[in-house]
């Protein structure tokens, strides 16, 4: 028997219409989810780092001043989304490549006032250089031949950036702040960059005392704020911003603060930063 022509060509031409369907479907799907609706109807995704005492995990919980905050933040908006502690170099890439991103605390730069939106700030600490107990004369007296000693700093961060700008250029990296801290302590180099509101929380997280280490220089002043990619809508982050400024105006702020940072003043201003705009 021979086959009907009529039918062969019907259905090709059937399975050629369904492909351009698909096709067009998919076309669609495409510009959806890439589009700015969509982008509004997704959630704000939180990332934070382990840094105590500003935050850090406690089993499957995020704890520390700033998730105090964050949390604080979210009560007022009724937002449930986790705060995820992970390590900061994947914070910090979803921050500068993800829609919808929340990371902190970030240390203000004017490199990062340009990749993202700042806002805060949180708490206010130094960028400063440690070395082991009993080190510190003889470094300071090495003066600008200090630079060519090897710092300890944990990746990506500012404090690298930091001493990098400040002139020292062998600068060992590590995943954590408490990685470095052991190095240091094991004599792996003499130099140690960090946050100084930190210090006692990384060592006494290794095990260690903030005994056994001592302040060579303060490198720099640093604002810590909270950090939203470029691609998170402007009504989300503004939201955020009425919830700060409700926070501090009503004394909530300054109370998570005090507790944590007992020695500190609380920096009560609200700063926004926006990156200048593309033309």
């Amino acid at each position: 028997m021979r086959p009907d022509k009529s039918s062969t060509f019907t259905s090709h031409a059937q399975l050629n219409s369904l492909t351009a369907l698909l096709s067009c479907m998919l076309v669609l799907f495409v510009l959806m989810i890439t589009s700015p609706a969509h982008a509004q109807t997704q959630e704000l995704q939180i990332f934070t780092e382990d840094w105590p005492p500003i935050s850090f995990g406690n089993g499957t919980k995020a704890e520390g001043m700033a998730v105090e905050v964050v949390q604080a933040m979210q009560a007022h908006l009724g937002n449930t989304q986790p705060v995820q502690v992970v390590p900061w170099a994947r914070g910090y890439k979803a921050l500068l490549e993800e829609p919808n991103t929340l990371l902190f605390t970030v240390g203000r730069s004017e490199e990062r006032e340009k990749l993202m939106v700042l806002l805060g700030p949180i708490a206010i600490s130094t960028t400063s250089l440690y070395t082991r107990k009993g080190n510190a004369a003889r470094l300071q007296s090495m003066g600008e031949d200090i630079q060519k000693l090897k710092v300890g700093a944990y990746r990506s961060s500012i404090f690298a950036d930091t001493a990098r700008k400040k002139g020292f250029q062998n600068i060992e990296q590590a995943p954590t702040p408490q990685i470095i801290a052991n190095m240091l302590l094991a004599r792996r180099f003499d130099l140690w960059v960090e946050g100084s509101l930190v210090v006692s929380s990384v060592l006494k997280e290794i095990g260690r005392s903030a005994d056994e280490v001592e302040k060579v220089k303060v490198l720099d002043s640093l604002e810590l704020y909270l950090a939203f990619s470029t691609q998170t809508p402007a009504s989300t982050i503004k939201a955020w911003e009425d919830a700060l400024r409700w926070l501090k105006k009503e004394g909530h702020f300054a109370r998570i603060h005090q507790k944590w940072l007992p020695n500190e003043p609380p920096p009560m201003a609200v700063i926004r930063l926006d990156p200048p705009a593309r033309h």
